[in-house]
């Protein structure tokens, strides 16, 4: 049941993998997928990371639906998003729902990021966490599919650990709040002098190691897996 609190109840450290949590199927044969899945998106940036991480595999296209903003426990917001697009574009969609969260602060900003972005910036999450010693985080994501309006979504989960640090930008375009998160050692860039931010990586380093790679790997192994793409 979604409430409407902006309070978020911490999370038990998992380990950066995908987790997924599956839907029981009735048939041993592959289900026919006639459609392209639309990818509920208006951000442009978002849609070229999924693209990249994607490939030619998994054939997706894009629409900005106005869904609500629901407030709630990230899987269940992503679970619902994705029911309500799914009754607009009456066919395959993915959602996904997208956290930073600082463990300090028991799991906040968390999906509320993109509000804490837009009125603190860079700096001000950083003074956020000036009054603590542990400066850890963890990059969430959430993507939630379903087939159809009539058919339960499935969410698939993915998170990367780091750090939050004074915001280092890459030579590219910034993106959201990738300056400011460092993630740990065991997914920096092989070589390197020195660790870098999501938005100083090489983007191909990037899409194999971030949050949102190990949650489409996760949608994208079970598409292939239940699903026949053949025209």
């Amino acid at each position: 049941m979604l409430r409407a609190t902006p309070l978020i109840k911490s999370q038990r450290a998992l380990r950066p993998l995908t987790f997924i949590k599956r839907q029981k199927r009735t048939m041993a044969t592959k289900t026919k997928l006639d459609k392209p899945i639309t990818f509920v998106t208006g951000n442009a940036n978002k849609l070229r990371e999924v693209s990249q991480i994607l490939g030619d595999t998994i054939p997706i296209t894009s629409a900005a639906i106005d869904l609500p903003e629901l407030q709630g426990p990230p899987h269940e917001v992503a679970i619902e998003k994705c029911k309500l697009a799914a009754a607009q574009v009456n066919g395959p969609v993915m959602v996904e729902d997208t956290s930073l969260c600082f463990t300090a602060l028991g799991g906040l900003p968390g999906p509320y990021i993109k509000w804490f972005l837009e009125s603190c910036g860079h700096v001000g999450l950083n003074k956020m966490l000036d009054g603590f010693d542990d400066r850890s985080a963890y990059a969430q994501c959430i993507f939630a599919f379903t087939t159809s309006p009539d058919v339960e979504p499935i969410i698939f989960e993915g998170r990367t650990h780091g750090s939050i640090v004074a915001a280092r930008a890459g030579t590219g375009p910034l993106f959201g709040w990738d300056p400011i998160f460092e993630p740990c050692a065991a997914d920096q860039t092989p070589g390197a002098a020195s660790p870098h931010t999501y938005a100083e990586m090489d983007k191909d380093h990037k899409n194999k190691i971030s949050h949102r790679y190990r949650s489409l790997d996760g949608l994208r192994t079970h598409i292939l897996q239940h699903f026949d793409l053949s025209k």
